[in-house]
């Protein structure tokens, strides 16, 4: 998932979804014939107030009798999470993924159809019922690209050398000889592959397959320390990543197929944050930037907002979210102030006295136990790092008003992780106030964070959808792009 999201944005009643995300459009579990003992494939929802994740666990035995599990957080399109201890006595059934730091007891029901019980992490207990089903459900992506490709695509690679890192990705080319316009697309916050591969979907596949068949060329590229390419991701800043987007550009500008004088860069999310960057230090390489629900604003005052309308979204009530906005700045607040080295411990020392400070009322309502340890380790994990200091304390706004190129911002009705209507002004105004009015800011009805028909915005809904990226949003950023003489 988003970074931003896997911070404390949805507060303790995210904490799972923070982990391994949220809901998807789904084909119909099979139940499973009777069967006895416990081997075999288990299916059930996880609900989180108004949130619901799919979980299905694979359990057999190994070459030596005992057994062994997998989960899939289906929705997520995650696989074959290692659940590191698994028991199955007197009828009751117990994982612990040690990595999640969850567990789950159940019991078996007396026809060997399904497993009542509860699941736990980070302090948070929920009931989950487990239905025995023959195959693990499926997604459906009808919009996914499918060989044979009406056009080229070829595996490319290229070099960061100050950074010392070899990247690889596809170079997606329209028929005939070009020259073409070209983009670059960078990816969103977190290690990314070069399809930006979410919840099942595939946008930057999607993307690069519509813009090829239009007339534009595009190179997409695995994150540093992803897939193919080499780097490290981990302590990585948006700074760094720059650099990156940079070297992917002067590759572009040694093709023949490519017209060097029209390349530009089309960030999603941090992705948006980044083109800025690129496009303010080397002017001379960058044509035009596209944001694609990029920031506006200071990260804390992003993440604040997030917080806020995502809670709101799931049915809190106010003084609740406002619980939730004071645990969360303390947290964010300390890891501002702090030292590299001391990131986690101020965060930690920040977080557990505003836990302590809670009345036994005011702790329950927001889900915890006694001790807010489990909770304090998990917000404690997501905000004290380099990358999420870096992001909470950079200000967009200089930067984009150092961007002389033509800006296009647009972002979705919906989108409750970067706040639509308070992040395109910024950056409009950001802009302008550079002296450059060649910028352009469109919001689509009813499109969520990754441009999505949406009805809620939630990122519980970003799986359950069936379509990847907004046809009528590809088809704006197309024209746009090829109006850039």
């Amino acid at each position: 998932m988003l970074r931003f999201l896997r911070s404390v944005a949805a507060g303790v009643a995210c904490v799972l979804v923070c982990v391994v995300a949220a809901l998807a459009a789904q084909e119909p579990p099979v139940v499973k014939p009777a069967a006895k003992g416990i081997e075999g494939i288990w299916e059930g929802p996880l609900k989180v107030g108004a949130i619901e994740l799919r979980l299905a666990f694979k359990i057999k035995k190994d070459a030596d009798g005992k057994l062994a599990a997998t989960m899939d957080s289906i929705d997520q399109g995650a696989k074959d999470i290692p659940i590191a201890e698994v028991s199955f006595e007197g009828g009751k059934l117990t994982f612990a993924a040690l990595k999640l730091k969850a567990k789950f007891v159940g019991t078996l029901a007396e026809d060997g159809q399904s497993i009542k019980g509860e699941f736990e992490q980070a302090g948070l207990k929920l009931p989950l019922e487990l239905m025995r089903v023959e195959r693990v459900s499926t997604l459906n992506r009808p919009q996914m690209p499918k060989k044979p490709f009406p056009y080229p695509a070829e595996d490319v690679t290229f070099e960061n050398k100050p950074a010392g890192a070899k990247l690889a990705g596809t170079l997606t080319l329209p028929k005939g000889d070009g020259p073409f316009p070209a983009v670059v697309l960078i990816s969103g916050s977190g290690p990314q592959d070069r399809d930006e591969t979410l919840f099942g979907h595939k946008p930057f596949l999607v993307i690069a397959d519509h813009f090829a068949r239009n007339g534009i060329a595009v190179l997409r590229f695995d994150d540093r320390g992803v897939g193919k390419s080499g780097g490290k991701h981990e302590g990585a800043t948006s700074a760094d990543f720059a650099t990156d987007v940079h070297a992917a550009v002067k590759f572009l500008q040694g093709r023949k197929e490519i017209d060097s004088k029209r390349i530009g860069l089309m960030g999603h999310s941090e992705g948006g944050l980044i083109a800025p960057m690129v496009a303010a230090d080397h002017p001379d390489d960058v044509g035009f930037i596209v944001l694609l629900a990029g920031p506006g604003l200071p990260g804390n005052e992003v993440l604040r907002s997030q917080q806020k309308v995502i809670l709101k979204a799931m049915g809190m009530g106010t003084e609740k979210i406002e619980m939730m906005q004071r645990l969360q700045k303390a947290a964010v607040t300390a890891v501002m102030k702090a030292a590299p080295d001391k990131m986690k411990a101020e965060a930690k020392d920040a977080v557990k006295t505003f836990l302590d400070s809670l009345t036994e009322a005011e702790r329950k309502s927001i889900g915890l136990g006694k001790s807010g340890d489990e909770v304090t380790d998990a917000i404690v994990g997501r905000v004290a790092d380099p990358w999420m200091a870096y992001f909470f304390k950079y200000d967009p706004r200089p930067t984009l008003g150092k961007v002389r190129c033509p800006v296009l911002a647009v972002n979705g009705e919906l989108d409750l992780q970067v706040v639509t209507d308070e992040n395109l002004s910024a950056i409009e105004k950001a802009v302008k106030a550079g002296g450059n009015d060649s910028v352009t800011v469109k919001e689509f009805p009813k499109l969520n964070h990754l441009f999505q028909k949406a009805k809620t915005g939630l990122p519980n809904e970003y799986g359950q959808l069936e379509e990847t990226f907004d046809p009528e949003a590809l088809k704006y950023l197309t024209e746009w792009v090829l109006n850039q003489k």
